[in-house]
């Protein structure tokens, strides 16, 4: 799997639009932001379809793993975007990390954790951003943006101790 991906996720009370371009995306953000929320929105999207009350769009499938089963999970699915929220110990693992690394899916991981063996791009690290246009019962929209800022190449930094 190559290139960027949109994905939209909508429900009749929150909304997610965002593209991911590499193969790991990590999507962090203060408790509450709504990580969890689009998680299990996409996982009830993934169990029930348009029953579930989820509006999903992606150029190809979307899932969620957790704890359960998880090597085999990710071993048997390809070319599809695997979302996994914070809260499974197997994101810190050497055997998570090998099977990403093996795999032609894209992975979003949810979490604030620091990922020390994953081999993931600043500029793919993202937090959440809730818009304030709407209140209450009403829809939210959430901003997804760059945590680090807009990385170019053509700037030159030549730094000198790394």
């Amino acid at each position: 799997m190559k290139g960027s991906h949109r994905i939209i996720v909508e429900s009749r009370k929150v909304k997610y639009d965002f593209v991911i371009h590499r193969n790991i995306t990590i999507i962090t953000g203060d408790s509450g932001s709504g990580k969890t929320v689009l998680i299990d929105l996409i996982h009830d999207y993934g169990r029930y379809g348009a029953d579930s009350g989820v509006f999903l769009s992606c150029d190809c499938p979307c899932k969620v793993i957790d704890s359960e089963d998880w090597e085999r999970k990710i071993e048997e699915t390809t070319g599809s975007i695997i979302f996994i929220d914070e809260g499974n110990r197997f994101l810190v693992s050497k055997k998570f990390a090998q099977l990403v690394q093996g795999s032609d899916n894209y992975f979003v991981l949810a979490t604030r954790e620091k990922l020390p063996v994953l081999p993931y791009s600043v500029s793919e690290i993202y937090g959440f951003r809730k818009s304030g246009k709407f209140h209450d019962a009403k829809q939210k929209y959430n901003e997804i943006y760059h945590l680090y800022g807009e990385i170019s190449e053509e700037k030159n930094i030549n730094p000198k101790l790394v």
